[in-house]
């Protein structure tokens, strides 16, 4: 059944992969991102494209208010905007982790509010969390990144829960290293954060990690792998309340669940030397 699907971050990598595999699918789908000029592939493949910047009120609003206007509905709405911040907690300004928070959660959040009372009144609907592995496993310099999607899961977790009973679906998304702007995104700025001061080895050490993590070929997985998730997820009538897929996801997740404290420390530092 073709349903109606609102998805942030729809102007690269996973975002602009599921958009274009859902419109593919029959659905009516709006990318939100601030790069409109990179979603006009999707108008092309006869999906919508909204100027969206998720840290926005004004934005936040309209956008929701748009999809409604022209659909009268939002069936599934795709939490996937999202960046991080590497660097060390000392050299990190706040400002910097204020905004990693405002994308990665505090934006989701509103979009989440603005949208639920439209699925209230269907009875039905389907929010799909876009965390990370890093949810649940850490690593240096990534104390801000990891804050955020340690606080989506037990976000997710929470409003499953409240949103249960209102036949309202809440599905967390746990992508492993998959090849997209992430690493580019956020080498630089850790590097000019952190790699000439106190925490430079440990800095350069996580640099050259994340580069042979997504440079070399088969070390990372294509956003594909994630898309097929998030289809997943829009097609089942009750959907698991987590997926995971993506190079490193699935054993890193089960090592940290399995491993005390220090011995997952010791794993996670013999990556960074």
């Amino acid at each position: 059944m073709s349903k109606v699907i609102l998805l942030t971050g729809a102007s690269s990598g996973i975002g602009k992969d599921a958009a274009l595999r859902l419109i593919r699918e029959g659905h009516t789908v709006y990318g939100a991102a601030r790069r409109v000029e990179q979603m006009q592939e999707l108008v092309a493949a006869g999906g919508h494209a909204l100027a969206l910047d998720i840290t926005q009120e004004a934005q936040i609003q309209a956008a929701v208010d748009q999809v409604i206007a022209e659909q009268g509905r939002i069936d599934v709405l795709v939490n996937n905007a999202g960046y991080a911040i590497y660097g060390s907690v000392e050299e990190t300004p706040i400002e910097d982790a204020r905004r990693q928070f405002e994308v990665n959660l505090f934006g989701l959040a509103r979009l989440t509010q603005l949208v639920l009372p439209h699925m209230r009144a269907q009875g039905s609907g389907t929010i799909i969390n876009m965390s990370s592995m890093g949810g649940k496993i850490y690593t240096p310099m990534g104390a801000w990144y990891h804050a955020t999607k340690h606080a989506l899961e037990g976000w997710s977790d929470c409003l499953r829960l409240e949103l249960a009973p209102l036949g309202i679906h809440v599905v967390i998304i746990e992508p492993g290293a998959i090849a997209t702007e992430f690493g580019d995104v956020m080498m630089a700025p850790m590097l000019a954060r952190s790699g000439q001061g106190p925490y430079q080895h440990m800095a350069q050490a996580t640099a050259a990690a994340v580069q042979g993590s997504y440079d070399k070929p088969g070390a990372s997985s294509p956003p594909s792998v994630i898309s097929k998730l998030i289809s997943q997820a829009v097609r089942a009538r009750k959907p698991r309340t987590r997926y995971a897929a993506g190079k490193f996801a699935k054993p890193m997740m089960f090592l940290r669940k399995w491993s005390s404290d220090r011995l997952f420390d010791r794993l996670v530092m013999s990556q960074f030397k």
